[in-house]
């Protein structure tokens, strides 16, 4: 609720993402230099495994998932969708943001 007792409207995608990016930077201790490891597009096929439906996502999951990419990173959260999508976004915008970075030493 706002100081004026009227409900926040919910936070758009965008936003969403934002906030979940910056977890995953504060508390999970994913850094620019780390994520720049990632060469091979993992950030984003990760992200793509996120966004997949659920049906989708048990028939291809495990052969998708990078090999260099601890198990325990798999945190899904089936019964979220908006959450979902929302660290599958986070994980894009990571890729995206990598991508910046090798484009501008290059």
């Amino acid at each position: 609720m706002c100081d004026s007792g009227i409900p926040k409207p919910p936070k758009t995608g965008a936003e969403l993402i934002a906030i979940e990016r910056e977890r995953q930077m504060s508390k999970e201790g994913w850094t620019a230099a780390h994520d720049d490891q990632h060469t091979d597009g993992d950030l984003a096929r990760v992200g793509a495994i996120y966004a997949l439906p659920l049906k989708y996502r048990k028939l291809r999951y495990v052969e998708l998932w990078p090999l260099s990419w601890s198990w325990e990173w798999w945190k899904p959260t089936p019964r979220n969708r908006i959450k979902e999508l929302t660290k599958a976004g986070a994980l894009i915008a990571a890729e995206i943001d990598r991508l910046h970075r090798l484009s501008k030493e290059g």
